[in-house]
């Protein structure tokens, strides 16, 4: 049974790894700026639900030419006329929606699969793999332009909240409603009160990211809201030594915390699920 949850997972993972990066090139924009309606080529975004679902490149086909032959001199009528040039393909005028479109359906999968193998058939596994893309989202977003959208951020935070009270009168459940909403509140109260001491070094986005996160990790009780919490700090410091040690960046250099703060808490919850009898 587990083996089975274990590869649908990956399969799940995969499918909706590669929907990531439509969907984190039009939500990859600065502040009070609308989200992008047109490709890298320029051309308009269209499909499902208002583009918002397809494929990680423009569909739109690149067109082909026919260069005009050049003007010929006055040729005997015997002469045969010169055949048409062969058509040149225009120059591409498409990219990817993103670089890494075959990393990014990896990486989900892997986090899909090895989420299904801890937690195994406890009904709140479906809320992780719910929210493992959505996760995945919102650390490439975070990592191109430093923001963390309330239209992602929030949702993740009903649904999940949702999805765990649907799961926690089953009788396999292998956590608390009850603490996981009060996870959800603390974890993000405590990131509020270092974003009040240090506004500079943590966005307010943070803070609300806190607050799925939290609740996720509280399900399996307050040692894993603390685990999860912590070691998304310590990855954070980690990498930004690792870039001062480099030379890529300055101590006050500003860093995306949120992959950083998903990371921890994907460690934590394995943890969690993994301790469960």
């Amino acid at each position: 049974m587990r083996a089975l949850l274990i590869v649908l997972a990956a399969l799940w993972g995969t499918g909706a790894g590669l929907l990531v990066p439509r969907a984190a090139h039009r939500l990859s924009v600065e502040a009070e700026r609308p989200w992008r309606a047109d490709c890298p080529g320029g051309h308009p975004i269209t499909g499902a639900f208002g583009g918002w679902i397809g494929r990680a490149r423009c569909t739109l086909l690149t067109a082909t030419h026919h260069p005009a032959p050049a003007a010929a001199p006055q040729q005997p009528a015997t002469t045969p006329a010169p055949a048409p040039a062969d058509p040149q393909p225009l120059p591409p005028n498409c990219t990817p929606y993103g670089p890494h479109t075959p990393r990014t359906a990896t990486t989900t999968a892997l986090i899909c699969a090895a989420l299904a193998a801890a937690t195994g058939p406890r009904p709140e596994a479906a809320a992780w793999l719910l929210a493992a893309p959505v996760g995945v989202l919102l650390a490439l977003v975070d990592l191109r332009v430093h923001r963390l959208p309330d239209v992602l951020t929030l949702p993740l935070a009903a649904t999940t909240a949702a999805l765990l009270g649907l799961a926690a009168p089953l009788p396999a459940a292998g956590g608390s409603w009850t603490t996981a909403l009060l996870g959800g509140l603390a974890l993000s109260a405590a990131y509020f009160v270092l974003f009040l001491v240090n506004p500079s070094g943590m966005g307010f986005g943070d803070v609300k990211l806190a607050l799925p996160l939290g609740t996720a990790l509280g399900w399996y009780g307050w040692p894993i809201v603390v685990t999860g919490g912590l070691t998304g700090l310590l990855y954070g410091a980690l990498y930004g030594l690792g870039l001062v040690a480099l030379r890529k960046a300055g101590r006050r250099s500003a860093i995306p915390l949120g992959p950083f703060m998903l990371g921890g808490a994907l460690t934590a919850l394995l943890l969690g699920a993994a301790t469960l009898p």
